[in-house]
């Protein structure tokens, strides 16, 4: 079996909502960094066998398969394929997995992975707009919580999860918040550093947006503790301790090792292991945990053997209390900040946190790296990539 490499990763940066990327149509913000990945590698796009491409509310500006539209928008060769792949917030890091593993299996030479996602375009939940997702079966199924007046609307509810998970590792609001000041406090810290610098795609007519626009410098608990809570009267979740709704896209491209270097590219590092997992859909949020229990068993690697943990933070109960069931350390979780701090573009998350997680190892000369993504309906991806 042939190993998967991946050459480049590059992302946008970060935009909040209404914020820099807002007037720009989805496909065309997905266009511009398949540009920009090819211009950093100088890959002829013809060499390309597919396009798989996250996206998580299909709707609107997303609709009708922007996996191939963001090729068009691209300016690409009218005979490169994309599809499109919905594994709610994991979306792009599934594209991620299935495209190295199409690689590994001989299905393709190369392959670009990525995802996009305008908040401001498409909002939250804008597909329950057209009907009732979930159906009376697994209605009746969960009918017993649903309907006992805890989740708004009898609807599964992630705000409504993390407050669940809080409670069951018996997080404090203090803790959640110190959680999150953290996250803008490391974000921050790397953006002044240059540490994203070399990741970032350019985008046309937005050449002075260099840096993720959701920081909110200074933020401590105190300040925080001011918000109210957002999903439940006595509750500890709110706007400051959950990932902010945002705009981005991002790309890798990937392909063999023997054909990087037919075309002269050198990798970055290598597709170590993959594993998703399922986990309860009224908690939703815990599943990167028998994830990452899975691919680490996969892998034949120990939590210790890991040099740097992206851990999305849709909230902050998530990387907390995945960390107190794998026992990761502090300095090489999210050490770059996340989700709370910059944002979270749903279907750009998934390639963009492993953009971020790629340049930090090649940065640090990291061997190993992880990353794990809660998505709605109670499921997780983990992967694991190596230095080359």
């Amino acid at each position: 079996m042939p190993d998967a490499v991946i050459v480049d990763a590059v992302r946008t940066p970060i935009g909040r909502r209404n914020g820099t990327l807002a007037d720009i149509h989805p496909a065309d913000l997905a266009g511009y960094v398949l540009q920009d990945l090819q211009r950093r590698t100088g890959i002829d796009p013809e060499t390309i066998d597919d396009v798989v491409w996250g996206c998580v509310n299909q709707v609107g500006d997303q609709a009708a398969q922007i996996g191939r539209y963001a090729v068009l928008a691209a300016g690409w060769p009218e005979t490169v394929a994309g599809i499109t792949v919905n594994r709610a917030c994991g979306s792009s890091q599934s594209a991620f997995d299935f495209a190295a593993g199409m690689v590994m299996a001989g299905q393709y030479d190369v392959v670009v992975a990525g995802g996009v996602e305008s908040m401001t375009r498409v909002p939250l939940g804008a597909g329950r707009d057209l009907g009732r997702p979930f159906g009376p079966l697994v209605r009746e199924r969960y009918a017993a919580d649903l309907t006992g007046g805890e989740f708004p609307g009898g609807d599964f509810n992630q705000g409504v999860g993390a407050e669940r998970i809080a409670k069951k590792w018996g997080f404090s609001r203090r803790r959640l918040d110190e959680y999150a000041s953290r996250s803008h406090e490391l974000a921050a810290a790397a953006i002044d550093s240059g540490a994203f610098a070399g990741q970032l795609a350019r985008i046309p007519g937005k050449e002075d947006f260099t840096a993720d626009e959701g920081l909110r410098r200074g933020t401590t608990p105190d300040k925080l503790a001011a918000l109210e809570p957002s999903f439940t009267e006595d509750g500890v979740i709110h706007a400051g301790n959950a990932s902010q709704i945002s705009d981005g896209a991002s790309a890798v491209l990937i392909t063999t090792p023997e054909r990087a270097g037919e075309l002269g590219l050198t990798p970055i590092a290598r597709y170590h292991s993959g594993a998703v997992s399922g986990a309860d859909p009224l908690m939703m949020l815990t599943g990167p945990i028998p994830a990452t229990q899975k691919v680490l068993k996969r892998s034949g690697l120990s939590i210790s053997d890991i040099g740097a943990f992206e851990v999305n933070e849709a909230f902050a109960p998530v990387p907390l209390a995945w960390q107190a069931e794998l026992g990761a350390e502090d300095k090489v979780l999210n050490p770059l900040g996340g989700a709370i701090a910059v944002g979270h573009p749903l279907g750009a998350s998934g390639t963009i946190l492993m953009t971020r997680l790629l340049h930090h190892m090649r940065d640090k000369s990291i061997r190993y790296g992880l990353q794990t993504m809660c998505e709605g309906g109670g499921t997780a991806n983990a992967t694991i990539v190596e230095l080359l």
